[in-house]
Formats: structure tokens, sequence, C-alpha cells
């Protein structure tokens, strides 16, 4: 199986090729601007990263990638009408994870990106469910 690209951007990564209509709903809510900003992603829609697993996903990534982290639609995302997108750490702690809805990933994308904060701080704002949905407003 091929290396997922050594992309400019961070990467979204579809896995889960059952629902056409889902990716495409998951992809325009990762673009719309949020507070101005956009996420600053490349999608990758490419067959052979079918049903990848997290673990094979690893393997897969350069080795000298400047990508600290990936945001992979897969089965869960497509499936689940909230589009839990599946977000793991290449830097940190590699595999360590945690999902976001993707309305969500231009603040994480922005603030990895550029080292304003760390993969743990969205991991450790999960729900009981495992789902980033934000921080909490002071």
């Amino acid at each position: 199986m091929k290396q997922v690209p050594d992309t400019p951007h961070a990467v979204v990564l579809r896995t889960d090729f059952s629902n056409a209509d889902a990716w495409e709903t998951i992809r325009s809510e990762i673009q719309q601007p949020v507070d101005g900003f956009l996420a600053n992603v490349d999608f990758i829609d490419d067959g052979e990263f079918a049903w990848v697993s997290k673990e094979q996903l690893l393997h897969l990534i350069p080795g000298k990638t400047g990508h600290t982290f990936i945001v992979v639609a897969d089965e869960t995302a497509i499936v689940e009408p909230e589009h839990p997108l599946l977000v793991v750490d290449l830097y940190t702690e590699p595999g360590r994870e945690f999902r976001a809805l993707p309305k969500e990933i231009q603040a994480i994308e922005n603030n990895l990106s550029i080292g304003n904060m760390d993969f743990s701080e969205f991991a450790d704002h999960v729900d009981g469910k495992g789902v980033f949905r934000g921080f909490p407003a002071d």
C-alpha cells in the first residue's frame, strides 16, 4: 500500500467509501469559516486507503512529514449523523486519538499547525463519547 502523501496542509483522509453524500457533507462542514478562520487542510479521497485501520495508517505516514496529526473520515465518521472524525496524534504520543465534529477541525488544525496548543489540550476536552465539541464558554 502506498504512503499517505506529504501535503502542504494538514490531511483529512477518507477511509470509508460507503456514502459519497456523507463525505461531501463532512468536506463542506470542514470548509466553512469559523469566526473568519478557515481550516487549512488537504482532502485525500483515494480508494487505495479504503478501510485502512489506525494501526496501518501510522505505518503509511512519511517519516519526515511536518504534520503532527491526521484527521480520518472512517466508518464512524461516515455513518454517525454528526460525522465525528477521528483525529490521530503523529508527534507527541503517536496513535493517541479522539473524535471531533467537522466544525471543530478548523480550531484544531489552526492551533496544532502553529503549535499554539498541544494535541492533549483537545484530547483532554472530549465528552463522554470521546468527541471534541469545542471548549466550554467562560
